[in-house]
């Protein structure tokens, strides 16, 4: 019974030694391998696990074979693709300002409404009363200013009047004076007597006191006229306070009716005929859908390359296609990712497209040469760039660095590769750079 265990360890032994130590005995033995994908699959691991397999081929050892492309760089849109969703261009929650029963019938949610219709209508209560009062007191603070008005040409005029009398106090007094001194001197020289003296010095006394009642007299007339003036200007300031009533009672009387904004799509129902609304009560939530704005949100290493009115092009997670062109990109980076807002507008004329759906949004940039290569055939060198290899004239391997641009069903987009290039698809990872290669190529769709 334990007689095939051992005979299966022995073959197991000697097909070991023969692989590691008399390869190319075995080698020369089989068949040359015929160019196919499978056969050059099954034989390309063989002498791909050793470093000095550049240096075997180069002593003689018969090449490795590998599967290769022609591949020629082709013009693609390196489009930049962000995951976003629409957003209704305007949005409003319409709410009472003032309080108020609402007298009018309710609109359903899902209803067109245009600019300006009426959504919420308020029970005016006592307002028109209190407007009327309002325009009553303006009219009888109107009134007032010409009333007040007309006193002020008298109270002029008794400022002139008393000015004129102290003018004329002034020339008595003048007059006295010099009276006054002639009599003094004529009475020192014996020409005039005591009497004479004593009489135009009381006319000086007399005329000083002209004066100084003349002066009292100008004072009164014009605080007189100062009072007039007063009362023209609180005639006019009750006005203006009669006015300021009369917009207060006009505006209140405005908020009792509440309109759309805009012409939209309600999205809710407008509020209930009876109910009561204070201020700060929602009426109505009105939409606008047409445009449509798509939102997403580009990383930074790729948002110099959107541009305002670029091209997008989104698919939204129903399937349907929509396209647009950026109006806004956020110049502000969102604190937590980093990222920048873009909106893109989307016509929506039969309001087909739905405020939240979610989208895959490319945006059009500037285009550039690459290769479409199978996924596979990428790479990572010893330190971990990625790259694919590919074949010279020589037939010797070389590696080259590539950017990954765009990943598609059929293949990936790569950037960093001449316009043509013989890149190796089966067999690089089994390869290095200087080894020489027996390449077998097929079509790039193949």
């Amino acid at each position: 019974m334990r007689l095939f265990p051992i005979l299966a360890a022995i073959l197991v032994i000697a097909a070991i030694y023969a692989f590691v130590f008399e390869r190319d005995r075995v080698l020369a033995l089989l068949p040359q391998p015929d160019a196919t994908e499978e056969a050059v699959a099954d034989e390309a691991p063989a002498p791909a696990e050793d470093q000095g397999a550049g240096e075997d081929a180069a002593a003689g050892e018969p090449a490795v074979s590998v599967v290769a492309v022609h591949s020629k760089a082709r013009p693609i849109d390196r489009a930049v693709v962000v995951r976003g969703q629409t957003e209704a261009d305007r949005q409003v929650e319409l709410r009472a300002e003032t309080t108020g029963q609402v007298v009018s019938e309710p609109l359903r949610k899902g209803s067109f409404v245009d600019e300006g219709e009426v959504l919420c209508e308020l029970d005016p209560g006592t307002r028109e009363s209190v407007l009327a009062e309002a325009q009553a007191r303006l009219a009888e603070a109107q009134a007032r200013v010409p009333e007040a008005q007309a006193k002020k040409p008298e109270a002029e005029a008794r400022v002139e009047e008393a000015d004129a009398r102290l003018t004329e106090a002034e020339s008595r007094l003048a007059e006295a004076e010099i009276n006054a001194n002639a009599a003094s001197r004529l009475s020192e020289d014996g020409y005039a007597s005591q009497t004479r003296v004593a009489a135009t010095e009381a006319a000086v006394r007399g005329a000083e006191a002209g004066i100084v009642s003349a002066r009292a007299g100008l004072r009164a007339a014009e605080s007189g006229l100062d009072t007039v003036a007063a009362n023209v200007e609180a005639a006019k300031a009750g006005v203006q306070s009669a006015q300021a009533a009369v917009a207060s009672a006009k505006r209140e009387i405005e908020r009792l009716t509440i309109s759309a904004p805009f012409s939209g799509l309600l999205e809710s129902d407008s509020a209930e005929r009876g109910s009561l609304l204070q201020p700060g009560s929602l009426c109505a939530t009105v939409i606008r859908l047409d445009p449509m704005m798509l939102v997403g949100y580009v990383p930074e290493t790729a948002v110099s390359r959107v541009e305002m009115g670029a091209t997008a092009r989104a698919e939204l997670a129903s399937g349907e296609t929509v396209e647009g062109e950026v109006v806004f990109i956020s110049r502000a980076a969102d604190e937590t990712t980093r990222t920048f807002r873009v909106d893109i507008q989307v016509p929506n004329p039969e309001l087909s497209l739905r405020d939240g759906q979610t989208a895959e949004i490319e945006i059009a940039a500037e285009g550039t040469n690459a290769h479409l290569l199978p996924t596979s055939a990428m790479t990572l060198n010893d330190e971990g760039t990625l790259g694919v290899r590919t074949v010279g004239e020589d037939k010797l391997v070389s590696f080259v660095p590539v950017s990954l641009l765009r990943d598609t069903p059929n293949g990936a987009w790569l950037a960093g590769l001449p316009a043509e290039a013989d890149v190796i698809v089966i067999g690089q990872e089994y390869v290095t750079d200087g080894v020489e290669v027996a390449p077998v190529f097929r079509e790039v769709g193949q």
